[in-house]
């Protein structure tokens, strides 16, 4: 890094090492202020606010906690009723402006939100600063325009809605019932995820991403800007390893999309080859320094973010998931990142952390994060800790044209901001057929299946997708299988060998779904089982609704039927891989590892040793 760059702006600690905090890890700036904590608050279900003004006065009574749903009991509002419209209002001090870095020659304010359910609208000030729908993906409005300094604070309103019975929009396991049932959850409406301030160049970086290209010896790097720049701009790309520079690339900046090419000559020593790469077992990470520029070399930055990526590969040939080019044995659990006191939302950024750890501490190499698009700080310490994810789409429940057009616009997004994390080894667009319940029948929905995996191959070309996981697929990077057969023996024949699979592969499935449903030819797709197990077992008292797809009476006999269903999978012949049903206990869904609370049921050595069962 040039003397120039670090001293222009105050650069943040390596992206790689921070404590996880910042709700975008992989595009840092140092200067922000967070706008988590109170805020005033009221349900609008007469619809009466906008035309009543509360935009510009808003006169709230109660108090929530921002960011955990109002359904939830960590919001202080707890109400799980039927609420489609909602409005927050905070007021912006001069320190939260100063934290942000307003005042500066040129800076844009940004009111930023990590994500918020469902659709929403913003103001300040009484001015109007724009619109989001989607509620797993983050968006941001500019409010340069409307503060007001004259004022000794900036109000900042927000009006969020989120009907509980539409079920058009990808909604995943939220319950359209006020009451949960079956395996829906309480649902989690409004802002759920952090609220910030941040202040950026008139010209800034908008997002980058990181592709790696192993066989190059190279990662290539696409940058979005804020706009189309002046003649003359540039873009300088630093990265380095624990301290030690890797590399420096500067390319011109000709349009609002920069694409680069940064190589590793290292990289092409095959005895060195494997010394950077990322992996559950080493996660190592490379840091890197984004810098724009829109003048000579000695100007001051235009904008300078830091970011980190790892070098890693993820695909399937031969029957095999390959990471980083060699056979890797798949050991996952299912994740509702559900918790009881705040839903979708983690009680705390050090929850997050929590829940990695957890989750490799049990033998884990992977989760499953099911029906949720998990928050990025998540991502950060799976990416630090060294934990694969397969990334799951919040569903819809019916096939209609809205309901297609609002997954693909949210699912796009989502694979926007997941894009560089290289934890990520797995797209899952759909799940079980839910949105597309006729797909055996319908053309349509097997087409629609078809469209969301090209376009998720389009959008990102270095990962495998799964079509429909479960049963029911089209065409497919890894055939998954679920499977909740309570019996060790009867799983252990139906996934023995070849001729096992080649049963289960022409008859009726698990559940009665045919596994597939159309003639795209083999390209050597894995098989892997990746719902199974949902053993129900309550340590203590159990409430009266709890429910799992078998049953133990005991911690005894809890850990055998555990350990006999794990062991018969990993003793397939042709399996490769497995997700485990499932992390926690969520609600009635009393079939986790653990209970609600993160307390395994077992001491943790004894799951890591059923969970990492020789092959």
């Amino acid at each position: 890094m040039h003397s120039d760059v670090a001293t222009a702006v105050p650069l943040s600690p390596r992206a790689s090492r921070q404590d996880g905090s910042y709700p975008r890890p992989q595009l840092v700036r140092p200067r922000w202020a967070e706008l988590c904590g109170e805020w005033s608050f009221r349900f609008d279900d007469a619809d009466d606010g906008l035309a009543g003004g509360w935009q510009r006065e808003p006169d709230f009574s109660d108090t929530i906690v921002v960011p955990f749903p109002p359904e939830s009991s960590a919001s202080g509002i707890h109400d799980t009723g039927h609420h489609t419209i909602a409005w927050y209002h905070r007021e912006v001090d001069a320190d939260d402006l100063a934290a942000a870095g307003y005042g500066e020659a040129g800076a844009r304010l940004m009111v930023r939100f990590g994500a918020v359910d469902y659709r929403c609208h913003v103001w300040l000030n009484g001015v109007f600063l724009g619109s989001h729908e989607g509620g797993h993906t983050p968006f941001a409005v500019e409010a340069t325009h409307a503060i007001d300094l004259a004022r000794e604070t900036q109000s900042l309103v927000v009006r969020t809605q989120d009907d509980p019975l539409d079920v058009a929009k990808p909604r995943g396991k939220q319950d359209w019932l006020r009451d949960p049932h079956s395996i829906w959850y309480h649902r989690t409406s409004g802002i759920w995820q952090p609220v910030w301030l941040e202040c950026v160049p008139a010209l800034s970086i908008e997002a980058v991403h990181w592709v790696s290209d192993l066989p190059a010896s190279c990662v290539r790097v696409a940058i979005r800007l804020s706009a189309r720049p002046h003649h003359g701009a540039w873009v300088r790309i630093a990265v380095s390893y624990e301290g030690q520079h890797l590399a420096d690339v500067t390319v011109p900046a000709w349009s609002e999309h920069v694409e680069a090419v940064v190589p590793f000559p290292s990289q092409r020593n095959g005895q060195a080859y494997e010394k950077l790469l990322w992996s559950p077992e080493h996660p190592r990470l490379l840091d890197a320094v984004v810098e724009l520029r829109a003048e000579a070399a000695g100007v001051a930055a235009d904008d300078v973010v830091t970011s980190y990526f790892g070098l890693r590969s993820a695909a399937v040939d031969r029957g095999a998931f390959l990471l980083n080019d060699r056979p890797y044995y798949v050991r996952s659990v299912l994740s509702q990142g559900y918790w009881p006191q705040s839903h979708l939302a983690s009680p705390s950024p050090d929850a997050l952390r929590a829940e990695a750890q957890l989750i490799k501490d049990l033998g884990f190499n992977a989760t499953r994060v099911h029906q949720k698009i998990e928050d990025p700080r998540f991502l950060y310490w799976a990416d630090r800790l060294g934990l694969l994810v397969w990334a799951e789409a919040p569903s819809a429940f019916e096939f209609t044209p809205s309901a297609v057009g609002r997954l693909i616009a949210e699912w796009t997004a989502v694979i926007d901001r997941d894009l560089s994390h290289p934890c990520i080894v797995t797209w899952v667009p759909l799940n079980e057929s839910w949105g597309v319940q006729h797909i055996a029948h319908s053309p349509a929905m097997r087409d629609y299946a078809r469209t969301l995996f090209h376009l998720t191959k389009t959008l990102d070309p270095s990962r495998p997708v799964v079509s429909n996981d479960g049963w029911e697929h089209t065409d497919s990077d890894i055939w998954s299988v679920h499977d909740y057969e309570p019996s060790a023996p009867v799983l252990r024949a139906r996934y023995a060998d070849e001729v096992a699979k080649r049963h289960l592969f022409e008859g009726m499935g698990p559940a009665g779904r045919r596994i597939r449903l159309s003639a795209e030819p083999d390209r050597g797709q894995p098989v892997m089982l990746t719902e199974f197990g949902g053993i129900h077992f309550t340590v203590g008292d159990a409430v009266g609704d709890e429910w799992g797809y078998s049953h133990a009476t005991s911690a005894a006999d809890f850990k055998e039927r555990v350990g006999s269903l794990v062991g018969a999978v990993v003793d397939s012949e042709f399996l490769a891989g497995f997700c485990y049903t499932q992390l926690t206990d969520t609600l009635q869904e009393a079939n986790g590892l653990c209970d609600a609370n993160r307390v395994p049921k077992l001491p943790r050595d004894q799951i890591a040793a059923i969970v990492r069962a020789a092959r």
